[in-house]
């Protein structure tokens, strides 16, 4: 089958919580290289902003087409709307005469591309949110971009395209109510690299008998100021928070400095680590060195980081929000708490690291899950299945109208 991959921000080297799409690069990274290890032909279209000039083939085997679309340089997701226009024309003009079977698009700046590069609808289009801008509106700070034309580009793609494919069933949800039927929307959650993410295998040092990790994006949403101001409720132990901007930088990003003087009034500065964004082949010796990973934001559409840290062995505690509520099984592979209660998450933490039996049977069951819901391998062949039958349905829509029938190669090898 051939496949569109659109995603107009591509950066899958980049260390985890580097920027605002790195784990939607990770997310279309790697499930791109599953289909393509499945025998799928796979291109991912993404803005040219400096790092690639011309299409190149990964090791993972898809293709990478930089799309000449703006400046030469990398844009905030506002900057981006204006020059989605040179991006669509391009995708019109390369499918001209010889469209993909089917295109995947990922995010709503991609999706408005995705759904109007093709005018005669001759493609079904599949598209994944990875996050709603109604559910981002309202844990919106004063000086966040206003999601206005977020909201309304989410509903008119959703609403428009051959499939919606959510990360969770709160998504599901969430779609309902700004008029996209669950009938019209799959769930297909996120997935985790097995091989990668082990058990087994080097651990940075501990400095105090127990550690707690969290990775993620420095913004007050991911719950890391409710993480530090809890440490006084529980002793012995160090919080790594990996993620941000690299650690040179750390000084001058506000997340950071608001963390760490956070830390200091309430006397916890001295077990409160902040590492920087780090490369992504470290990451699971810093989840394996972690007695527990907490991932406690105020909302989550997709949740890499507990996948991450079941694969590991590693227990979870998490807010009961968006993917990590359909990812970690309460009292199985972690536990759940609200969002935004602190004297819960200190409880949580505190029975979690004072009983190392609990621990061990929720991370054994934790990798049990990973290696049964979460490969990536089945994240495709789940994807791959909607695929299909958005295809058949166009087939037999076109050959209703009289229309022409494109051939479709077999969705197997």
């Amino acid at each position: 089958m051939r496949i569109a991959m659109i995603c107009d921000r591509f950066t899958p080297q980049s260390g985890p919580g580097a920027g605002e799409a790195n784990g939607l690069s990770v997310h279309v990274g790697e499930l791109s290289a599953a289909l393509a290890r499945s025998g799928h032909e796979v291109t991912v279209y993404t803005r040219r902003d400096g790092r690639r000039q011309a299409p190149t083939k990964s090791d993972e085997g898809y293709r990478i087409v930089p799309v000449p679309a703006g400046p030469i340089r990398r844009l905030a997701e506002d900057e981006l709307v204006a020059h989605m226009g040179a991006f669509t024309q391009y995708l019109t003009d390369q499918w001209r005469d010889s469209p993909p079977d089917v295109v995947h698009s990922h995010y709503w700046t991609s999706g408005l591309p995705a759904l109007f590069a093709d005018p005669a609808r001759r493609v079904p289009v599949v598209h994944t949110n990875h996050g709603l801008g109604a559910v981002a509106r309202r844990h919106r700070k004063p000086a966040d971009p206003d999601p206005t034309k977020r909201v309304s580009s989410e509903r008119l793609i959703s609403r428009s395209v051959a499939r919606v494919v959510a990360t969770s069933a709160e998504e599901v949800r969430e779609l309902g109510r700004i008029g996209v039927p669950s009938t019209r929307t799959t769930v297909i959650p996120s997935g985790v690299d097995i091989d990668r993410f082990v058990p087994d295998g080097p651990a940075t040092r501990k400095r105090l008998p127990h550690r707690i990790v969290t990775v993620g994006r420095l913004l007050p949403r991911k719950g890391l100021a409710e993480l530090v101001a809890v440490l006084p409720l529980v002793p012995d132990t160090e919080l790594v928070i990996v993620g941000g901007p690299e650690r040179r930088a750390l000084g001058e990003d506000p997340e950071a400095v608001r963390l760490r003087e956070l830390a200091k009034r309430i006397g916890v500065a001295d077990r409160v680590q902040l590492t920087g964004q780090v490369p992504r082949d470290r990451l699971p010796a810093l989840l394996r060195s972690a007695d527990l990973a907490a991932c406690v934001p105020w909302y989550e559409p997709v949740g890499l980081v507990p996948l991450e840290a079941m694969a590991c062995n590693v227990p979870v505690v998490a807010t009961s929000v968006g993917a990590l509520a359909d990812t970690v099984v309460d009292g199985v592979t972690g536990l759940l708490v609200p969002p935004r209660r602190p004297r819960t998450l200190a409880a949580a933490l505190n029975g979690l690291l004072t009983d190392p039996v609990k621990r061990s049977f929720l991370g054994a069951a934790g990798r049990d899950r990973a290696e049964s819901r979460y490969p990536w391998r089945r994240i495709a062949e789940d994807t791959v299945r909607v695929y299909e039958q958005c295809v058949e349905q166009a087939a037999a829509r076109s050959e209703r109208s009289g229309g022409p029938v494109f051939a479709t190669r077999s969705a197997h090898r």
